[in-house]
């Protein structure tokens, strides 16, 4: 049996990124792409479908880290984490902020294409669908926190997801915008500023259930 020549992967790919980069899905030319990347049509045919599978394939791995990161987080136990570190999920610092900018920094383009150049593809939905995922687990968090007393405002799922809607709006912009990690840096402090979960679902300042509650370090 012959082997399969994965050779042109690798340019074709290249040349589809900054395709996509460059005009969005709709407007991007599977002429160009392949004229850019030297290699045929057929060539091209002989490994993706069409357009959309191209685009997938572009933003696969992007897409694998970041489903990860939502199914780690579904999966961890709220009800085996005390009530200090359920509390502490809640903060907002510098040290969080920027381990989610770094994180997504490092897939710069591949999270750009799903922002803003996914329009006509399976992923024209992301921003929406992201926090949608985002909020199942973080609303765990908070119903589990409720549960115990350690927060005093009702807030319904759907108010979550307004919620994060506004504050990954916060993450999104600076990559649509195509800001660097300068800008990012500034830009961090200020939504840490601009978003205080401890007093919007209310938690009592200080004290856990009665006990005075212990300094965090950031790691």
């Amino acid at each position: 049996m012959a082997k399969s020549d994965h050779s042109l992967d690798s340019p074709i790919l290249e040349s589809a990124r900054r395709e996509f980069l460059d005009k969005g899905f709709e407007k991007a030319s599977l002429k160009e792409i392949c004229d850019n990347a030297h290699v045929t049509t057929g060539a091209l045919y002989k490994r993706y479908s069409g357009k959309e599978e191209l685009f997938s394939a572009v933003v696969a791995d992007t897409v694998r880290d970041l489903e990860e990161i939502i199914e780690q987080k579904c999966l961890t136990d709220r009800k085996g984490i005390s009530d200090e570190a359920l509390v502490k999920a809640w903060e907002m610092d510098s040290g969080y902020m920027m381990w989610w900018f770094r994180y997504l920094f490092e897939r710069y383009d591949g999270f750009v294409l799903l922002l803003k150049c996914a329009e006509g593809t399976r992923y024209a939905n992301f921003q929406h669908d992201w926090v949608e995922g985002m909020t199942k687990s973080t609303y765990a968090y908070y119903e589990e926190a409720y549960q115990r007393g350690l927060c005093s405002v009702r807030i319904s799922e759907e108010e979550m997801h307004v919620l994060l809607t506004a504050f990954w709006a916060t993450i999104y912009e600076p990559f649509i915008h195509g800001w660097q990690m300068e800008q990012i840096e500034e830009h961090s402090r200020l939504v840490c500023a601009l978003f205080d979960w401890h007093r919007t679902i209310g938690f009592e300042d200080g004290k856990i259930n009665g006990n005075e509650k212990t300094e965090n370090i950031v790691e």
